[in-house]
């Protein structure tokens, strides 16, 4: 034997209110993300040439990325980026 239970209908204003908590909590947390990536990126500033070199980064490359993103941008993806681009490009023997 099989039971259903009758459908009831959605309460589509609360579900509005909702989905646009989320949707901020979404961007709050995604804000809050982007800064501390972007603190996390501004310490790579305090390195010397020799040890952003040792990571695969330029002191230029390094500054132009921290200058040319947005305070809600993650500069670490681009970063990584960069260094991965660096590394592709060294020949196999060093």
């Amino acid at each position: 034997m099989t039971m259903t239970a009758p459908m009831t209908a959605l309460d589509l204003p609360m579900q509005g209110r909702a989905t646009r908590l989320a949707r901020i909590m979404t961007v709050a947390g995604n804000l809050v993300r982007a800064l501390r990536h972007r603190r996390a990126a501004t310490r790579l500033v305090d390195l010397d040439d020799a040890l952003l070199m040792d990571i695969g980064l330029t002191r230029a490359e390094l500054n132009g990325i921290m200058r040319n993103t947005r305070f809600d941008e993650d500069p670490t993806r681009l970063l990584s980026d960069a260094a991965r681009r660096r590394a592709r490009a060294l020949p196999s023997f060093l």
